[in-house]
């Protein structure tokens, strides 16, 4: 029997996504977990956010208790869109087992749901479970798949991330997905460690162009300096700094498709960020695109003025992979 208890997820919020050219109010969910059987990304700082080994039982019921607080404490019937995410898989039965599955479909049933996973554990039958659990006829695609493959280059993925799957398998899960009736959401990250500025733009430019016929959505990370990260280690050593604002905006101005964006850690030495002085302006601007798809707004911040542009045009030019960074 299920305690009556609750306990809180690793992190809740309430927010505004995007999709299919209106904005929804949404919740983004954390929720602890068994923990990444992979656990070896380069740049995450959950990997450590685990419960320490437990009976199946007893971690069904400790998500179960983390899917109560989230009903109690985010109203019911105010948001639309859920996005769920967790230490590394929700569809592995072992960090997520079936028994919290269920009781996280019925908790939000009727709203559209975004869930994280790896590619290895995206199966047509499980997804289609899943779905008949939320879907009441609102939507017509009621989940998406979203999968973190972060560049359609398998070399940087494994040299610079180490995320362990290719390309190839990413494109096999998002077959799975939509033969089950489900959409694709794609996460891209932008600058992960050893690449120059100029790759790291170079590479979410043809990432975007390459994912875009496999995924529905996608939702481009610029990286950010985790504690207790590979990342950390090297920005402490000074090998490492967090791509520019500059880039990003280059980014999403020369992609055909609207690509998503939340700057985490925006202007922050430990975020995607310029010089410090235009950094608010052009932060709130991607978050508004993301929600509104103008690049009107985006070529209005890309034409600012501020002297640190000049800098970034510099990094672009000159930076080498053997002397880079040359800024912080």
């Amino acid at each position: 029997m299920v305690s009556k208890e609750i306990e809180k997820p690793l992190a809740c919020w309430r927010g505004k996504d995007r999709y299919c050219g209106e904005v929804l109010d949404s919740v983004t969910v954390i929720l602890r977990t068994a923990g990444c059987a992979w656990n070896r990304c380069r740049m995450c700082g959950y990997r450590r956010e685990r419960y320490p080994a437990l009976p199946q039982g007893e971690l069904a019921e400790r998500l179960i208790r983390q899917v109560r607080w989230v009903e109690a404490n985010v109203g019911d019937g105010e948001y639309r869109l859920v996005k769920i995410f967790t230490s590394g898989s929700f569809f592995d039965p072992q960090e997520v087992p079936v028994a919290a599955r269920t009781a996280v479909a019925e908790a939000f049933r009727g709203r559209l749901v975004i869930a994280e996973t790896r590619p290895e554990y995206v199966n047509a039958d499980v997804l289609q479970d899943f779905m008949a659990l939320i879907d009441d006829g609102t939507w017509s695609t009621p989940l998406f798949v979203a999968m973190g493959l972060e560049t359609t280059d398998d070399r940087i993925r494994e040299k610079c991330i180490a995320k362990g799957f290719t390309f190839e398998d990413f494109a096999r899960a998002a077959s799975a997905a939509h033969d089950a009736g489900a959409g694709v959401k794609a996460y891209l990250l932008m600058k992960p460690p050893n690449l120059t500025e100029r790759e790291a733009r170079d590479d979410m430019l043809r990432s975007i162009e390459e994912v875009s016929p496999l995924a529905e959505m996608i939702s481009m990370n610029p990286c950010t300096v985790q504690t207790g990260t590979d990342v950390e280690r090297l920005w402490k050593q000074q090998a490492y700094r967090p791509p520019y604002l500059w880039s990003v905006l280059d980014v999403l101005l020369r992609t055909p498709v609207h690509v998503l964006c939340d700057p985490v850690g925006g202007g922050q030495a430990r975020g995607p960020h310029n010089c410090g002085a235009c950094d608010g302006a052009i932060v709130r601007g991607i978050r508004e695109y993301s929600l509104t798809a103008d690049k009107g707004l985006l070529a209005a911040l890309a034409a600012g003025d501020c002297g640190c542009r000049k800098e970034w045009e510099f990094v672009l030019d000159r930076e080498q992979p053997y002397c880079m960074p040359l800024t912080r």
